[in-house]
């Protein structure tokens, strides 16, 4: 019997998974522990090499290398995003029809693509199942069973592979990634499966009526099989002896089918439809063995088929003489459907552990952050609440000179408080520290603002360069044009610009606060004695020392400082809440698939922060309950003092200095949070730099090479013949040319040996007539039978598009990785350093990326590569309620 056809293997090159997905993960996980992938990309990376180096072993053992790199290729996909505009890492797949040698091959496919690799893989997995189920010993129950099972799972894999080939790889396939191709490959291996089945019931002697179902489904499985190789976008694609052997084997199992039912009606008998199904059965299996030719393996069962038509023969004119009735009114033969194409097993390997088990799913750190940024937005709302309620009765405070009035009622000392402010003061570094501080911002501004400019530089330059190469190449410059594959880089840059223009103005505001208080923290950085003596004296109010209107005031003192005691306590508890998010959007996506980030943060953020919030108002109701009663009782106490001149300077002085040290302690919490913030930014903006010079060498090298392949494709176009000469100048005629062009070229003369005369033509009927050559060959003759299948087997030629590396992909192999991008379904946005505001250090965080749209639709005309979309990064929020440093995004 016939031998099983395997599919050949798509060959493919060693590449590097180690630098570029190291990158990804230090600029996106930075929480994670080095020690916990270190060691996992390097097993990653020799899983693969070792994917292409057992992929030529035909056994089961080779198989679960490749079933555990599938598995590992599914299991980062929301993990570690392999793709153009996210990790960058180009994997270059040969086509399997390809007959060229493997570095003179013509038709392969270079895509930076993770889908793309997993399609190639899974193309392999079922070859190398085909190729295992054609080596077993087919003589023995256990190779037929793994037979059966491997033709199965191979006929589930390709037509997976049709069904999603178009959705994964977004631009044009080799040929045997074509859907036609992936069709007829899934209908062959599941004949073959079938074919398994029939020569396992031959073996174990089961009924005939059961073994003609089981061969006539294999017929039929193998026309079907025959119909799709016979397309005439794949016709040419197939090995030479393929398509004959498929045409052979649906004649002879339906050949065999009719045997087996006539035994069924000898068992009846019908003699008279037993011997007209041997007639047809013999003229079914002469038929296949003239079309199988050398792949014909059916001569056992002619040669049975032979003999039980003479035995049936002789019996039924010598003794029975049964009326032989027409095989087309006999009734059809039955179907058994046994082989099924067996759905794709996930995960394939029952020994798969993921290597990067640690690393939270893509979309679970999406959210996470999304979170914190929710979570820091209220954080900053109530924190902002309260310390602009503090400012603000600060204020008022100093604008009373409170309590330093109380204190100062003698009018000849230094208020005790005014003394405690101008001690902290001193030991904080008084305007010396200020200075140096300041002094400090501009070099950290212009570092940062430096690396920004190069970094858009970088980008400017590749994307002039590669307009140039493409007005210059036009429509063979096929690549994906710069501005698409930036626009992420680009907009993540115009953000970081943004928050340093923020920052500037946040400076000078800054500047401006330390100019106004600057004598005043200059006189408070004094020892006592020189304070003592810039405080001019009064005249003393000593005789309100014990008035009710001067105990009144200092309760109202003591209610204002136990608010702001309840304050830091509320702050504290503002910033400090926990949430263990992880579990949720866990069980979020593994339930629904998604994660419906918005839903699920801001019910757990309302559980937390309602009754925080409702803490933030009372406390802002009772401040404004304190200050209106310290107001009244202040005019109340103004009136009973007796003042002049002199009393009124030392108030106002005493006002300045309480307002100085309010706003020192301000100043030296903005700049130094405005140095930490330009710190923080300086490695947020080196990693951008990092990923647009990465970017922009990937970008070099495939232009290289693509250049090289432009220039030798150039090179190898044959040059076009000379213009024909006009008439007029002497040319030929039209008549002439015509005729010359269509004549074939005339060869040199030469002498020919003398040749023998040719053989008469064959009569047989299978030769073709001695008439007109380009008559169509005769349809009918006596002994040919009407049969379903085509009467000419399929003789592949040449390919229909025999082609090199088809435009849309070059033949790079270069693998540097593609800088991260922003937003969703690509990388997060990097967190931002902590912000500061003169004002109120606390403020509104921009929100996350928006969904990616979903990818164009695949264009099956050439191989133009279609613009990919990229995930939009909303630009940062604007309108901050007062100007500062932007906040940090937490992670």
């Amino acid at each position: 019997m016939a031998s099983f056809i395997s599919v050949p293997l798509k060959k493919t090159y060693e590449i590097d998974f180690v630098k570029p997905l190291r990158t990804f993960i230090q600029n996106t996980f930075t929480q994670a522990n080095p020690d916990d992938y270190h060691q996992a990309l390097s097993e990653f990376n020799k899983l693969r090499n070792a994917m292409i180096t057992k992929s030529l072993d035909k056994h089961e053992s080779a198989l679960e290398v490749l079933y555990r790199y599938y598995d590992q290729l599914v299991a980062i996909e929301n993990k570690l995003p392999i793709a153009e505009n996210q990790i960058r890492v180009q994997f270059k797949w040969r086509d399997a029809f390809d007959e060229g040698g493997f570095l003179s091959a013509k038709r392969t496919l270079a895509i930076a693509s993770g889908a793309y690799e997993k399609v190639c893989l899974l193309f392999n997995i079922a070859a190398l199942q085909s190729q295992i189920a054609a080596a077993q010993n087919h003589e023995h129950s256990d190779g037929l069973k793994l037979t059966v099972k491997l033709f199965q799972q191979a006929c589930g894999i390709y037509g997976h592979l049709k069904d999603i080939i178009l959705s994964h790889v977004q631009q044009d396939c080799t040929p045997d990634l074509n859907p036609d191709t992936l069709s007829a490959l899934s209908a062959l291996m599941l004949a073959q499966a079938q074919e398994s089945i029939y020569r396992k019931a031959t073996q174990d002697k089961m009924k005939e009526a059961m073994i003609a179902k089981l061969s006539y489904q294999t017929s039929e499985l193998y026309s079907d099989a025959m119909k799709l190789m016979q397309l005439g976008s794949i016709r040419d694609l197939w090995p030479k002896d393929w398509l004959s052997t498929v045409v052979m084997k649906q004649a002879a199992f339906h050949g065999m089918a009719e045997y087996y039912q006539s035994c069924v009606a000898q068992q009846s008998k019908s003699y008279g439809e037993e011997i007209a199904r041997l007639q047809h059965a013999q003229e079914l299996l002469t038929a296949s063995q003239s079309r199988g030719g050398t792949t014909f393996n059916f001569k056992q069962e002619l040669a049975k088929v032979q003999r039980a038509l003479e035995t049936a023969t002789k019996d039924n004119n010598f003794i029975y003489h049964d009326k032989i009735p027409d095989v087309k009114a006999l009734q059809p033969i039955g179907k058994a459907v046994v082989a099924k194409a067996a759905p794709l097993a996930q995960p394939m390997s029952s020994k798969f552990n993921d290597l990067f088990e640690k690393i939270v799913p893509l979309p679970v750190h999406e959210a996470l952050t999304a979170f914190e940024n929710r979570k820091s937005q209220i954080v900053s709302m109530e924190v902002g609440r309260l310390r602009n309620a503090t400012e603000l009765m600060n204020s008022v405070l100093a604008s009373l000179n409170l309590p330093a009035a109380l204190e100062d009622l003698s009018g000849e000392r230094v208020p005790q408080s005014l003394l405690e402010k101008a001690q902290q003061i001193q030991e904080l570094g008084g305007l010396a520290k200020l200075d140096q501080l300041l002094s400090d911002l501009p070099e950290l501004l212009t570092r940062n603002r430096e690396i920004l400019d190069e970094s858009i530089k970088a980008l400017d330059d590749e994307e002039k360069s590669d307009q140039q190469l493409r007005d210059q190449f036009k429509e063979r410059w096929t690549r994906t044009a710069s501005g698409l594959l930036t626009k992420p880089m680009r907009e993540e840059a115009m953000k970081y610009k943004s928050i340093l223009d923020t920052a500037i103005q946040a400076d000078q505001i800054v500047k401006q606060k330390y100019e106004t208080h600057k004598n005043a923290i200059f006189l408070l950085s004094k020892p006592k004695s020189e304070l003592e003596s810039a405080l001019p004296a009064a005249s003393a109010a000593a005789s309100l020392q014990n008035s009710a209107v001067v105990k009144r005031l200092r309760e109202l003192i003591e209610q204002i400082n136990t608010l702001k005691a309840e304050r830091d306590v509320i702050e504290l508890e503002v910033k400090d809440a926990k949430f263990d998010m992880s579990g949720k959007f866990f069980a979020a996506l593994a339930s629904d698939g998604m994660i419906n980030e918005e839903a699920i943060s801001q019910a757990e953020l309302e559980r937390i922060y309602s009754p925080l919030r409702e803490q933030v108002s009372d406390s802002i109701h009772r401040q404004e309950m304190v200050l209106a009663q310290v107001q009244n009782s202040n005019t109340e106490f103004c009136n009973a003092k007796t003042s002049n001149q002199s009393a009124a300077q030392r108030e106002t002085l005493l006002k300045d200095l309480a307002a100085g040290f309010d706003s020192f302690m301000e100043l030296k919490s903005n700049i130094e949070e405005g140095t930490k913030f330009y710190n923080d930014l300086t490695p947020l903006l080196v990693r951008l730099q990092s990923k647009i010079n990465d970017f922009c060498f990937a970008r070099k090298t495939e232009k290289e090479e693509l250049m090289a392949d432009l220039q030798k494709a150039i090179a190898n176009t044959p040059s076009q013949p000379p213009p024909i000469t006009p008439r007029y100048q002497g040319g030929p005629t039209q008549q002439s040319t015509q005729e010359s062009t269509n004549a074939p070229p005339v060869p040199a003369p030469r002498n020919p040996p003398p040749r023998p005369p040719p053989p008469a033509a064959p009569t047989t009927p299978g030769s073709a007539p001695t008439g007109n050559a380009s008559a169509p060959p005769s349809s009918g003759t006596a002994s040919a039978p009407s049969l379903p299948y085509s009467t000419t087997p399929g003789q592949p030629g040449q390919p229909q598009n025999p082609y090199g590396a088809p435009g849309g992909f070059s033949g790079a192999s270069w693998q540097a990785p593609y800088p991260p991008h922003p937003g969703q379904g690509g990388y997060p946005m990097p967190q931002m350093p902590p912000g500061y505001n003169p004002y109120n250090p606390y403020m509104s965080y921009p929100q996350q990326g928006q969904n990616p749209p979903s990818y164009p639709q695949h264009n099956p005309q050439g191989y133009q590569a279609p613009p990919y979309p990229y995930p939009q990064q909303q630009p940062p929020q604007a309108g901050y309620p007062y100007p500062g440093y932007p906040p940090q995004q937490y992670h």
